[in-house]
């Protein structure tokens, strides 16, 4: 019989023994020593079923293939744009990956994507180099006009999205704002600016409190507290 020495969400060390028998599985973050599971990074432990992995405290972005992310343009290429992915590698977009449109040679491309734009895009190719190469050709992939990019911890952001996407789902009712979470990290929100500071603080609330077991309730309970009336409401 299996036997968990460690409860989930608990900060584990390299090390430590999170489980003894053979009844769990060892995944990211863990391994298996004989009847042993054993944590091999610092980092919050998550428990899923009979697999046990851990979720780290900080890093930066690994880029993965098919990730949805949120990048800024920082450099007009011959045949495309270099972007920042908040990662410690830059990804492009190709000319044949930014449009359907027929785009002629030698034309401006500042006029497609200027430098210091946001884009939604799709990650395609992650080479054994680490080169990205990304394009917006897909549902929901654009790019961003207007509304404010903030920063989380690219491992809290499937808390921050919640199961099937309800945590964000909750934040976007309350505030009315829409709201588009890159795996990278970068989280696009649009809308009244009382109500994007409000999304924000939410938001920012989830990255510090990811932890927490009852994180959703808590966050329902903050937003409903903290909710700000719209303009119909104030009349």
């Amino acid at each position: 019989m299996g036997e968990l020495l460690v409860k989930d969400k608990e900060v584990v060390v390299p090390g430590e023994i999170i489980a003894e028998g053979m009844d769990y599985l060892p995944s990211f973050g863990t391994y298996r020593k004989e009847q042993r599971i054993i944590a091999n990074r610092l980092g919050l432990l998550s428990i899923d079923g009979k697999v046990i992995r851990t979720i780290p405290l900080a890093g930066r972005y690994v880029p993965r293939r098919n990730d949805m992310i949120i990048g800024r343009v920082i450099d007009i290429l011959m045949s495309g744009w270099r972007i920042n992915i908040n990662s410690a590698y830059s990804a492009v977009l190709m000319l044949q990956e930014a449009t359907f449109k027929y785009i002629e040679k030698g034309a401006n491309l500042s006029k497609f994507f200027s430098l210091d734009d946001w884009v939604v895009a799709k990650i395609i190719r992650v080479s054994s180099q680490n080169l990205v190469d990304l394009t917006m050709k897909g549902p929901g992939l654009r790019k961003l006009d207007g509304g404010r990019i903030i920063t989380v911890n690219t491992y809290k952001v499937p808390r921050i999205i919640g199961k099937q996407g309800s945590m964000v789902s909750m934040i976007k009712e309350v505030t009315g704002c829409r709201i588009t979470v890159g795996q990278n990290g970068f989280v696009w929100i649009q809308g009244e600016p009382e109500q994007e500071l409000l999304a924000v603080r939410a938001i920012k609330k989830i990255g510090a409190e990811a932890h927490r077991n009852g994180l959703t309730d808590d966050i329902k309970k903050f937003l409903d507290k903290n909710k700000v009336k719209t303009k119909g409401e104030k009349q």
